[in-house]
């Protein structure tokens, strides 16, 4: 089964300077799945917060999308989120991150900004990061 990807490990890819990028490659190389949250807030971080112009950031897109299936955020989705938020106490887009990858059917969600080990309904949240998670 394929692994979910969070924003973060997409963002770490595209920095060499950071200690995480070989990591992250290693986890994209071998694709997996994401949502198009994900390319969303992957967009708005690349352009806010990193500087990088339009060009760059649809190459670095493209690339991502050649790697990854991409699943799309519906209404669906949304209501899991709503439930999983209330029920985990989740931030909204961490909610929608484990929604989307439950539906998707993953078993392991790549992620740093939820608890590592973290099982619920069949997911596993994994920081890739982390010595356990190499």
């Amino acid at each position: 089964m394929s692994p979910f990807f969070d924003t973060n490990v997409l963002l770490y890819a595209v920095r060499p300077a950071d200690p995480r990028a070989e990591r992250a490659r290693l986890l994209l190389a071998d694709g997996g799945i994401i949502s198009v949250q994900a390319l969303n807030e992957f967009t708005n971080v690349a352009r806010r917060k990193l500087g990088q112009p339009w060009g760059e950031i649809n190459e670095k897109l493209g690339a991502v999308r050649a790697l990854c299936e991409v699943k799309p955020l519906t209404v669906a989705t949304h209501e899991r989120a709503l439930t999983l938020a209330e029920r985990y106490g989740y931030q909204i887009y961490d909610a929608l991150q484990v929604a989307s990858a439950l539906e998707s059917g993953c078993s392991i969600l790549y992620t740093e900004d939820m608890q590592h080990g973290q099982q619920l309904e069949g997911l596993t949240i994994r920081n890739p990061f982390e010595a356990e998670g190499k």
